[in-house]
């Protein structure tokens, strides 16, 4: 068979794409149009909770296809309402807006800040935002992230954000200290794109208490880091807290666009009609998606199965390569791992695609693990067996 070259010479060359095709997949394996398979640990970053081809998941949406696709939001979607009840016992708050994708759920956070800083009368709202924050590529979003690179070239950039550094909280209260026009604190449990880099439980206490104190919108980025990827549906679960905004994505429809801003008491009854909407969030095919991809993991176990293997990966990982001199840290929980070096490894994700392994490289110097949620311990063994000896020669170089 000719060998069929992988190019997009119309489409906008805005990704360092590799020079892959994927055709299909099954499980947590994929193939590309050439034929050659791919253990996939990085499920389209965070998005294929269930993996690939999931007999579960595939009749369903086959279903939804063929009575409707898209409904717009002049009429009730039943799944709508089924997928937010479902949301709010899940993280215990109380209502839901859907969109399509993490950067529109984030853009509504923000938006919801603002309406409440507007509604107690604060003419110009303040959000606190955090340092290696990744928030999406819209303006707002990209203002609030904290990555002057992806910055770079897009200014003037949206005002009305403090940044502040990770786990400190002197530092937040120091940023903050008599500003009477901040409105909220907006972050990530565990940043993605900064570098696998987690917020300490007692740090989340802490911020969640002045929030209270200060009668602030605790906001929590979960759409990286949610959907059961920590062995909890959603990361901050671990520190026992509620945000009062949190926006999902990724993993919530398993491939299918599905985004969420979910709310609890304090800002789920900001938005008025009219003051924000969307054409396809929310649409019947969406909605499925997101009530069966939560259905299956209820009963399939996957919130076990991704603390369980994760701690497996991460353990196999520690001690295989955990002392080796330009290895800085192995950390993340459940299976969101990241391996950071002391330099920029951007090379491994080609090599390690040639090697038939799918990962990532992010913040330059952390590789980032993010398998679907159906993953064996047989299968992370497998990552293991053809990561380590890639990450050695690397550092032997």
């Amino acid at each position: 068979m000719a060998f069929i070259e992988a190019a997009s010479p119309h489409t906008m060359n805005t990704y360092g794409r590799l020079p892959i095709a994927l055709s299909h997949g099954q499980g947590v394996r994929v193939w590309d149009i050439n034929g050659k398979q791919y253990l996939d640990a990085l499920a389209g970053i965070a998005v294929n909770t269930l993996g690939h081809n999931h007999p579960k998941l595939v009749p369903a949406l086959h279903d939804q296809v063929s009575k409707i696709i898209h409904s717009c939001n002049y009429y009730h979607v039943p799944n709508q309402e089924r997928l937010a009840a479902t949301l709010a016992e899940l993280s215990g708050m109380t209502n839901a807006f859907f969109c399509c994708t993490g950067l529109e759920a984030n853009e509504g956070a923000i938006k919801l800040a603002r309406k409440y800083g507007h509604d107690r009368g604060i003419a110009r709202p303040e959000i606190v935002v955090y340092e290696k924050a990744f928030h999406g590529r819209s303006i707002a979003t990209l203002s609030a992230t904290g990555n002057e690179k992806v910055q770079e070239g897009f200014g003037p950039l949206v005002e009305g954000f403090i940044r502040v550094p990770l786990n400190d909280i002197d530092a937040l209260k120091a940023a903050t200290e008599g500003n009477k026009n901040v409105v909220a604190v907006f972050f990530e449990t565990i940043q993605g794109e900064g570098g696998i880099n987690p917020m300490r439980a007692d740090y989340l206490q802490q911020v969640r208490k002045l929030c209270d104190d200060r009668e602030w919108l605790l906001m929590i980025d979960e759409v990286q880091c949610g959907m059961g990827r920590t062995g909890k549906w959603f990361a901050h679960q671990w520190a026992g807290i509620v945000p009062d905004v949190m926006p999902l994505a990724k993993g919530l429809g398993s491939g299918v666009p599905v985004g969420a801003v979910v709310a609890g008491p304090k800002a789920a009854n900001i938005f008025k009609p009219g003051n924000h909407g969307t054409t396809f969030g929310g649409n019947p095919l969406a909605m499925r998606a997101g009530v069966e991809t939560i259905r299956i993991m209820q009963e399939d176990g996957l919130l076990e199965n991704a603390a369980n293997v994760g701690q497996h990966l991460k353990g196999a990982l520690a001690r295989e390569i955990g002392g080796l001199p330009g290895v800085k840290e192995i950390r993340g929980q459940g299976l969101m791992i990241g391996v950071e070096l002391d330099r920029n490894c951007t090379v491994l994700t080609p090599r390690a695609a040639e090697a038939g392994l799918l990962i990532s490289v992010t913040a330059d110097n952390v590789i980032r693990l993010l398998p679907p949620l159906i993953m064996t311990q047989a299968e992370a063994d497998e990552v293991v067996t053809m990561l380590v000896p890639l990450v050695k020669d690397f550092l032997a170089q």
